[in-house]
C-alpha cells in the first residue's frame, strides 16, 4: 500500500518560514552556511516521503489514531511533522516545526 502525501496550505508556509529563518540566521554568522537551509528542506523532505509507505509507525499526537507525529532529524535536532492519516490513500501534513520551538499552531 502506498499513501499520497500532500501539504496543506499552513504546512507550505511553515516550510517557507523554516527555510528563511534559516537563511536569515546564516546570513547573520560570518561564514555562514547559506545551503544549510536547502540541506534542512531536503531533510524534511526525505523524511515526509517515508509516510508514502509506513505513516503508521509514527507517534500518535492525541487521542486519535490517525493524528501522528513524525521526528525528522537534522543536525543537533531536527524537525517534527504534525500530520493525519485522511483515508487509506492520503496522508495530510498539518504543521512542520522544528523540534525547538513552541506547540503547533
Amino acid at each position: 500500500m502506498s499513501f499520497r502525501v500532500r501539504l496543506t496550505r499552513d504546512a507550505q508556509a511553515d516550510l517557507e518560514r523554516l527555510f528563511d529563518f534559516v537563511i536569515e540566521r546564516e546570513l547573520a554568522r560570518e561564514g555562514g552556511d547559506l545551503a544549510l537551509a536547502e540541506q534542512a528542506l531536503e531533510a524534511i523532505r526525505a523524511g515526509l516521503a517515508t509516510l508514502r509507505a509506513s505513516p503508521f509507525t509514527c507517534r500518535k499526537a492525541g487521542n486519535s489514531p490517525f493524528l501522528r507525529e513524525l521526528i525528522i532529524p537534522f543536525g543537533h535536532s531536527g524537525y517534527v511533522a504534525l500530520f493525519e492519516i485522511d483515508d487509506p490513500e492520503t496522508v495530510s501534513i498539518l504543521a512542520v516545526r522544528h523540534q525547538l520551538e513552541d506547540d503547533y499552531h
